[in-house]
């Protein structure tokens, strides 16, 4: 698969699993949404537009993203997600949407060492995470994914 098609077949699959969490998925009444790799705002964007309800907080390593997907100062994490996200802990976010994987194995490996322990904090009991790295973690219980998300590439799980 070429990298373009390999891109488009990500955010398909982001705003399939974005629009299924909100339509199919039970969330808690309360807590925000969390954003973890804004990048160009894009999924930022949509996450606004599906969970208007809820504050949507971001985190990046600096802005980058266009200025009509840029959140609000007081929304925006800036830092290292690995020293910044477990500031979180006991947040109790409904959802949080975590795109941070780069395809570089060794880099990949070190995300994931800390990265599940760290959502799975900022979560609420029966919160939903939604990742394109495989979270492990004994509070995150796998869930399907729905159709048209390739389940090796995208990735949902409910905090126990």
């Amino acid at each position: 698969m070429s990298r373009l098609d390999s891109f488009i077949a990500r955010v398909i699959a982001q705003r399939i699993i974005i629009d299924h969490v909100r339509d199919d998925l039970d969330l808690p009444a309360e807590g925000a949404v969390l954003e973890v790799g804004l990048g160009n705002g894009r999924t930022y964007d949509h996450l606004r537009e599906k969970f208007a309800d809820r504050r949507i907080i971001a985190f990046d390593r600096a802005v980058g993203s266009h200025p009509a997907s840029t959140p609000a100062p007081e929304d925006t994490v800036l830092g290292e997600i690995a020293e910044t996200l477990p500031g979180f802990a006991g947040a109790n976010a409904a959802f949080a949407h975590a795109d941070i994987g780069t395809a570089y194995p060794d880099v990949d490996a070190r995300t994931k060492s800390w990265l599940p322990g760290a959502l799975a904090a900022a979560l609420a009991p029966g919160g939903i995470v939604a990742s394109g790295l495989p979270l492990d973690h004994a509070d995150l219980a796998p869930l399907p994914v729905p159709d048209g998300v390739d389940p090796e590439r995208y990735f949902l799980y409910r905090r126990r």
